[in-house]
């Protein structure tokens, strides 16, 4: 058995949770994962694991040898790093995720021009709205919009997301401003949603919940295809600033209602504590950091 590739699956097993899990971030069959662990149990004759039908937890024998097997990978990984110079120079691969949006309209640019300052640094993007468990899915780095709960990971604010009413000047001309959430009722709304048309939009500010009637007359099920619409006319449209913002600058778009938004959401970048600290991530952090925030001031 090599007892190092053994280490490295129940670790996989402990931080996820689950034999299915493991298998997914160590991209290895389940019964292969459900192997090694009984072989390493076998081989040690203790039980690492209490086994429930959705989740392994950590035997009092357990958590004493994850402890020694976390330190025994980290210093492997560590000499191999140094080897290979990534304590040196910033070199290898980083993997980031980010809501697909945001990913798309600011990420995607800058990690294009990252590329070309750090040629010798490779990155694997996962652009998705859903939830990344960045342990399984063995993510360096994920931008995070809303509140954080609490966890081990250090962030770092890079700026703050509206949700805005918006339409086109063009249609504010001929339709008028609204000016107050009744006025909504006035005017045609491009609203989104997979399943049913809305019928109302709910504003939260100060604590205070208010629901303002719409009239749609066109649903959509992106906030991308609701912009492209407002920008030709539809229709007022509700979404987060950073998916209107090239639309604001250019002027296509105008933001109304502005007294009436909900307070804005934060937005993180947010990695593992790591020490030392791979030199490709510092990198990343130091240049990226920056341009993030200057793109997300436009929010």
């Amino acid at each position: 058995m090599d007892r190092l590739e053994a280490m490295s699956v129940i670790v996989a097993v402990t931080e996820t949770g689950s034999i299915s899990a493991a298998s997914r971030r160590l991209k290895s069959p389940i019964a292969t994962v459900s192997r090694k662990v009984g072989e390493l149990e076998a081989r040690l004759k203790a039980q690492l694991f209490q086994r429930t039908s959705r989740r392994m937890t950590l035997t009092a024998a357990g958590r004493s040898y994850i402890d020694a097997c976390k330190r025994i990978i980290e210093q492997v990984d560590d000499a191999e790093r140094e080897v290979s110079g990534e304590y040196r120079v910033p070199k290898g691969e980083l993997a980031l995720t980010t809501p697909w949006g945001l990913g798309h309209t600011h990420l995607l640019p800058l990690a294009v021009e990252f590329l070309e300052a750090y040629p010798d640094i490779s990155l694997r993007l996962m652009l998705t709205d859903q939830i990344v468990n960045t342990t399984e899915e063995n993510i360096d780095i994920a931008i995070r919009v809303g509140s954080l709960p609490d966890s081990n990971m250090i962030a770092t604010r890079i700026g703050s997301i509206r949700i805005v009413v918006c339409a086109s000047p063009s249609y504010l001309e001929a339709r008028g401003k609204p000016r107050t959430l009744a006025d909504l009722a006035k005017h045609d709304c491009i609203t989104i949603d997979d399943h049913a048309t809305p019928s109302a939009w709910r504003f939260v500010r100060g604590g205070r919940a208010r629901v303002a009637p719409i009239r749609s007359r066109l649903c959509v099920n992106t906030s991308e295809a609701a912009v492209l619409a407002a920008i030709e006319g539809a229709g007022l449209a509700r979404v987060m600033s950073y998916k209107m913002d090239a639309a604001k600058r250019a002027e296509k778009l105008a933001v109304v209602l502005e007294e009436f938004e909900p307070e804005p959401l934060p937005v993180h970048i947010i990695y593992a504590p790591r020490k030392p600290v791979p030199i490709k991530l510092r990198a990343f952090l130091n240049w990226m950091t920056p341009r993030l925030k200057s793109r997300l001031s436009f929010a």
